[in-house]
């Protein structure tokens, strides 16, 4: 339990905004979710559609983020940025989470350590690309770390990365490392029907999704 002498509550973090909305991506889509986008980013993905939160943001104590985070019915919190695990209290942020009962989902590009996250945490790790520009940033020791509970998202663009994705699901076994491998389209630039016959084809064990979020809302919607 976690009690208000917790000296890690006292630690802060950067953070560009705290909202509840619905889980667009990953296999908890659809679920009721608590997001805190945490500030900062070293990467520069061609697609990126959260460049707000490259700089800036609030410096909130753990305290107060979890405080913060209980007006909200939902059991379940995603980390996520920009990279959360630029800001080294985001694993502390995790543990105070899961020991006040939620579920807790950390959204990395995978390209930093993940092997210190608490062990009850999801880790969704996106594997970035060819077309993102950055695929040179991934950290692929990390693969290593991958339990059954956490989840592999490939962010695909055209064909190159789709054959790229399924070289990198193939060669590591990812289907038997993880929970999901997760096949997503870049959003407005490959066609959803195009991706999901290329999985049909080849039958390769990957999840198709879409970012449900962008289409309940407008895509450039900031909280939610």
């Amino acid at each position: 339990m976690v009690t208000t002498d917790d000296s890690r509550l006292a630690k802060t973090l950067q953070v560009t905004e705290i909202y509840a909305s619905i889980q667009g991506e990953s296999t908890w889509a659809g679920l009721p979710c608590i997001f805190v986008r945490l500030t900062g980013c070293h990467l520069r993905c061609t697609y990126c559609d959260t460049a707000y939160a490259f700089d800036g943001g609030t410096e909130m104590s753990l305290g107060a983020i979890v405080e913060h985070c209980a007006q909200w019915p939902s059991g379940l919190v995603e980390i996520t940025g920009g990279e959360p695990l630029l800001q080294a209290p985001s694993a502390d942020l995790v543990a105070v989470f899961l020991e006040r009962g939620y579920t807790v989902l950390v959204e990395t590009s995978g390209t930093l350590p993940v092997a210190h996250l608490p062990v009850a945490a999801v880790k969704v790790m996106d594997i970035k690309c060819p077309s993102s520009g950055v695929s040179d940033a991934n950290d692929w020791g990390n693969i290593a770390a991958l339990s059954e509970r956490d989840e592999v998202k490939f962010v695909i663009g055209d064909r190159e990365d789709y054959e790229w994705s399924c070289a990198v699901v193939r060669e590591h076994d990812l289907p038997s490392r993880c929970r999901a491998v997760l096949f997503a389209p870049v959003f407005d630039v490959m066609a959803p029907h195009t991706l999901c016959e290329w999985i049909l084809e080849d039958g390769i064990e990957a999840r198709f999704q879409l970012p449900l979020h962008k289409y309940v809302w407008p895509p450039g919607q900031r909280g939610v």
